[in-house]
């Protein structure tokens, strides 16, 4: 099992995961350090980390932003002290994600001609609304089913949501967090594209359990061409961490000075 999982996901976004509930998950994985990367969400704490019955909580956040190229990637900033900046990003993101939210459930809505019975609140994402729809009782979607055929970026219920240019997202992060490191490079439509995004960055994550064979060459290759560190972690939205991560030697080598 790694040292550190450094992306994992809470009920404060689309995870399973109660933030309280960290401590008790990391020990069962024997994972020392947890990164939480809520998406667009910041952490009910300013502190860049906190212990917890032994376990470092990282302060970290998942912000999804748009390139030049009109490529939409996720950034991971860590070690986070909240800014004005932050604040007001992210408030302005989730005031769109659940305008979004309410769209997409409406679509489904109608497309399935069922009320899902859902809240739209504060951290809401599709997920959500693949859980809701797997579980009701008149619909025979299981919950990858709903991606695939309804919700997914080409499905019927879809509807796309406003993230900042990338340039606003990473500076933002910068300002408040002490490393921002691009996510999943490998899962992208253009991977070559987002791993160039490296020459603005600190960081890449190296190690994520993708759900494919990968050939993660390109990803050493662009670390090493940027002078960047190596991140990872298992992008949990449930309660088992460490599935990737970081040995405690390539954390050390993030140098996040959270001691």
């Amino acid at each position: 099992m790694p040292y550190a999982d450094l992306h994992v996901h809470t009920t404060r976004s689309d995870g399973s995961l109660e933030l309280e509930a960290i401590p008790a998950a990391a020990r069962r994985a024997n994972v020392n350090v947890v990164a939480v990367t809520d998406h667009d969400r910041l952490q009910p704490f300013d502190e860049p980390a906190i212990e917890r019955d032994g376990v470092t909580v990282v302060h970290g956040i998942e912000l999804r932003v748009e390139t030049d190229a009109g490529q939409r990637v996720d950034l991971l900033g860590y070690g986070i002290e909240p800014t004005s900046d932050l604040e007001a990003l992210v408030e302005g993101i989730q005031t769109n994600r659940i305008e979004r939210g309410r769209a997409i459930v409406e679509k489904v809505e109608d497309e399935l001609g069922v009320d899902l019975r859902v809240t739209v609140t504060d951290g809401f994402g599709r997920p959500h609304v693949a859980r809701a729809i797997e579980a009701h009782p008149d619909t025979d979607y299981g919950y990858g089913e709903a991606f695939d055929r309804l919700i997914g970026n080409d499905g019927p219920c879809f509807v796309p949501r406003d993230v900042p240019s990338f340039d606003h997202g990473r500076r933002v992060l910068a300002d408040a967090g002490r490393l921002v490191s691009l996510a999943h490079p490998l899962r992208y439509r253009d991977p070559e594209q987002a791993l160039g995004l490296g020459a603005h960055l600190d960081a890449i994550e190296r190690w994520y359990p993708y759900a494919r064979d990968v050939d993660v060459t390109p990803v050493e290759r662009a670390i090493e061409r940027y002078e960047l560190v190596a991140t990872g972690g298992s992008d949990a939205h449930d309660d088992v961490l460490g599935r990737a991560g970081l040995s405690r030697a390539a954390f050390d080598r993030l140098e996040l000075g959270l001691d």
